[in-house]
């Protein structure tokens, strides 16, 4: 790449951003790159998005995010509170009840259960749509001093500063980076082994349907219910499965329906229905099967280019969790990490010096990391805790009674250890935290603009005026 074809810096010095996948984690990263006067681009591999996947927990670590951006009361109006989950049995009964009804006065904000196309949409109304270019699959990569370059299936290409991936699990970043680094052997070992399978799963949602139909629809809050098989288990273990292409198509999500219609389900006012209700009132076209992969990636960065975690990516079929940790969807914290990770690397991104060299965005992806990391790691450890709970081992069964019979002050403690976490945004006015439990140290909230340029010697540069 030559000088001439790589300066890519908007003129008043902010480098150019290609984000990599227009999923949750792309489309929070470009909202908040937009608020910053950051020049970017994102890049999505789907031509007609459709709206796969199914909803959504988010609460109190995100809604400074959502007021800061002058978007909550929208994220209010098409989510439904969520008090508590009820973990219910196979005949219909609810066993125990998580509470999560003193949240606000606790953490400082309720929680939401919101469809996945409408988070999507609300995201893209609040970004201008011209950022955004579907159709776009990446086909290579490459990176110097210089700039970044993507190389799509069409044949054009991208040239920026700084690249990032969020798109997905099997992220075509993620994987160019790491053919690189391992061909140049600074890939650690752990990260060069296939993603380490958990589970296969059916998601999707119902056509609308009406209270006849599903009495409990007319409750105003939204009833999450978990109901814990005990005489089959709904899952597939991977010495099963072939994992091909043609495993993963609506025939196969059909063949998975067949197998799981019977599961039951609670309708409300003693109407027993069974999954097989639920597939009869949805399209088929919106059933996916996903397979469900759980690891925490060493390498999260290198040169120019950055991982970002993602919600499951729109418009495909097999979904992907993230671009540098995957997730069960059991602990709900998925797409709540992946606009931690937005909020983060965006506080960082828009600290950097003007017209920065590729040390200088090295250097804060490295903060990045630190500071993301520990959270990353408890969430990780949190959601395998819940994908456990629903299972049949003994363990399973352990985990169920510790959360049965937990004191409720206790449980606040544990929890005050994930809801204490609730990130805000450095370059957009603070917002409000009223929470009883106080929300941690952020370092990467003290950085409100670009920051001096640090010299060999250690010492800094003239500080630089923010744009």
């Amino acid at each position: 790449m030559s000088a001439n074809s790589t300066q890519h810096s908007h003129s008043e010095g902010r480098p150019k951003v290609l984000i990599a996948g227009g999923g949750l984690g792309g489309l929070t990263m470009g909202l908040l790159l937009h608020k910053a006067g950051i020049p970017f681009e994102i890049y999505e591999r789907a031509t007609d998005v459709k709206p796969l996947g199914s909803s959504m927990f988010l609460n109190s670590t995100t809604a400074s995010f959502f007021k800061q951006c002058g978007i909550y009361d929208e994220f209010v109006a098409i989510g439904k509170y969520a008090s508590n989950i009820l973990m219910c049995t196979e005949e219909r009964k609810v066993d125990f009840t998580m509470e999560f009804a003193q949240h606000e006065k606790e953490f400082g904000a309720k929680g939401y259960m919101v469809t996945r196309p409408q988070f999507y949409g609300l995201l893209q109304r609040h970004m201008p749509k011209e950022h955004v270019h579907t159709g776009k699959k990446i086909v290579g990569m490459d990176q110097n001093d210089e700039g970044v370059v993507l190389r799509f299936s069409d044949g054009t290409e991208a040239r920026g500063d700084i690249l990032i991936g969020a798109d997905g699990a099997y992220s075509a970043v993620r994987t160019g980076l790491y053919a690189k680094l391992k061909e140049a052997k600074k890939l650690p070992p752990s990260d060069a082994l296939p993603l380490p399978f958990s589970t296969i799963c059916l998601v999707g949602q119902t056509l609308p349907i009406t209270t006849k139909e599903f009495p409990d629809l007319k409750h105003q809050g939204c009833l999450f219910r978990r109901i814990i098989g005990t005489d089959k288990m709904y899952s597939t273990n991977k010495e099963d499965e072939a994992f091909k292409n043609s495993d993963w198509g609506p025939e196969a999500a059909m063949a998975m329906c067949e197998e799981v219609k019977d599961f039951p389900v609670m309708g409300g006012d003693g109407k027993d229905l069974t999954l097989g209700d639920l597939f009869a009132w949805s399209s088929k076209d919106y059933i996916s099967k996903a397979s469900l992969e759980e690891k925490v990636f060493e390498t999260w960065y290198d040169g120019r280019t950055v991982l970002l975690g993602d919600g499951k990516l729109p418009g495909t079929t097999i979904p992907a969790n993230d671009g540098r940790v995957q997730f069960s969807p059991s602990g709900g914290v998925g797409a709540t990490n992946a606009m931690h990770d937005a909020i983060v690397l965006s506080n960082y991104l828009n600290g950097l010096p003007l017209n920065p060299t590729a040390k200088d965005i090295e250097a804060v992806f490295k903060e990045y990391k630190n500071e993301r990391i520990s959270w990353v790691n408890n969430a990780f450890e949190s959601s395998k805790v819940f994908r456990t709970m629903v299972g049949q081992s003994l363990k399973s069964k352990i985990i169920r009674q510790f959360f049965k019979h937990i004191p409720g002050f206790v449980m606040r403690k544990v929890e005050s250890r994930q809801f204490c976490y609730r990130p805000q945004v450095a370059f957009l006015p603070q917002v409000e935290d009223n929470g009883a439990f106080p929300r941690v140290h952020q370092p990467s909230l003290y950085i409100k603009g670009p920051q001096a340029r640090t010299q060999a010697d250690g010492s800094s540069e003239q500080p630089v005026t923010a744009v």
